[in-house]
């Protein structure tokens, strides 16, 4: 074994990831372990994709987003991935800040009902 791979439980630990979630995406093909036997391991190529899954992920991609996106380079190169890449981004960042304005009014109108609770409140305590 070389230096540089990581073995299935140390791929858990270093990323906070359960075994199974390590095993679905293997079996989704978004991870492919070099095997020993039973034993997988995890070159610096699983590991930057790793990395860029969780990332995906933090960023509401879905899996089938991040396998589709990560084939793009293998089958036709960098640029076009770049290219899918910012086409997700642009998606992406329109649903977030969609779902931004959508928290900021909700916590607005807590704040709104929260404040009438308490002027209420005030008024039944008032003899």
């Amino acid at each position: 074994m070389t230096d540089n791979r990581l073995s299935f439980k140390e791929m858990c630990a270093r990323f906070d990831v359960t075994p199974r979630t390590l095993r679905y995406y293997e079996y989704i093909e978004l991870l492919a372990p070099e095997k020993e036997g039973r034993a997988r391991f995890y070159g610096p190529r699983e590991v930057a994709r790793m990395k860029l899954i969780l990332r995906g992920r933090r960023f509401g991609f879905s899996l089938e987003e991040i396998r589709q996106w990560l084939l793009i380079y293998g089958k036709k190169g960098e640029r076009p991935q770049l290219e899918a890449w910012l086409q997700l981004a642009d998606r992406q960042l329109e649903a977030l800040e969609k779902q931004r304005a959508e928290l900021e009014s909700s916590i607005a109108d807590l704040r709104a009902l929260r404040e009438t609770a308490v002027e209420e409140l005030a008024r039944l305590e008032t003899p």
